[in-house]
């Protein structure tokens, strides 16, 4: 089946996946970098081009669901109990029923659905197992638990990537597709994982707030001096060039409405556009 990918409709769909990042701002990047993985995964285990770029934009969706998930859960500083844990395991059919009118739907729609299956048929939120999950959604998979991983969340630092990978080795054939997962192993013998984790765009490292935690935008056109608020505390920091990223001091002030707003990652959203195939392939 050929996709037509209409270049304004790519946009609108990729703005929905960037909703989630203004929701849960702990771990922000999130569904860059899962996108990212996703993509490079896809071209070392030999898919074509467009299959990569599906893969890649589903990546960039994944998480769509979330947005119906309460901040007490998303932002949570601890683990999640049962019942907690339950209703976060709604958010692939969330997502699902949200994209599902939208034109390009069939583009992410498996990946929104199946990002938590898990090969042993013990994942949700239908309990699919072995090849009744499709390749992308088991690249996904990877990449989302890699990323997480390697993350610094509330609850945990982040790990090496060296750590982050034995983890997802240890869970292979179970959890975990082998042969992906040994494809994550050789990116990391390239050297193609360590320039995304701990980023939230290309050359762009992660500018935790002093103050909570939370996740400072930065963007291409920050410089060492500029003014930036966390959008979780309402904090206002100035931020410092620190070699290749920045370090926030706080200022002892608070922002208005209209600085804590949140903000489309337009920059990313449109090199995605202008990367992505006028028409793929599924």
């Amino acid at each position: 089946m050929n996709v037509d990918v209409d270049k304004a409709l790519l946009k609108s769909l990729l703005i929905m996946g960037d909703v989630i990042e203004a929701r849960d701002t702990y771990t922000g990047g999130h569904v860059w970098r899962v996108s990212q993985f996703t993509k490079l995964l896809a071209k070392q285990l030999g898919l074509s081009n467009d299959e990569s770029a599906q893969a890649a934009i589903a990546a960039f969706l994944h998480d769509l669901g979330k947005v119906g998930i309460s901040d007490s859960i998303l932002r949570k500083k601890s683990g999640l109990e049962a019942a907690e844990f339950e209703t976060l395991k709604t958010h692939p059919t969330i997502g699902g029923e949200l994209i599902e009118a939208h034109p390009l739907a069939s583009l992410v729609l498996d990946v929104i659905l199946h990002h938590h299956e898990r090969l042993d048929g013990k994942g949700y939120p239908f309990g699919l197992d072995g090849d009744r999950i499709t390749l992308p959604s088991r690249l996904v998979a990877i990449t989302d638990a890699f990323d997480a991983m390697t993350s610094e969340r509330p609850y945990h630092k982040g790990l090496p990537i060296s750590d982050a990978l034995a983890r997802l080795e240890q869970d292979a054939g179970s959890h975990f597709d082998s042969n992906i997962v040994n494809g994550m192993k050789e990116l990391n013998r390239k050297d193609q994982l360590a320039h995304i984790v701990a980023h939230s765009d290309e050359g762009i490292p992660l500018v935790p707030c002093p103050t909570c935690g939370a996740i400072i935008t930065v963007t291409r056109e920050t410089r060492d001096g500029d003014i930036r608020y966390c959008h979780t505390c309402t904090g206002e920091h100035r931020l410092h060039a620190q070699g290749s990223t920045f370090t926030a001091e706080f200022t002892g002030n608070t922002g208005k409405p209209d600085d804590v707003k949140p903000e489309a990652n337009l920059e990313v959203i449109q090199d995605f556009v202008a990367q992505t195939p006028k028409k793929i392939k599924l």
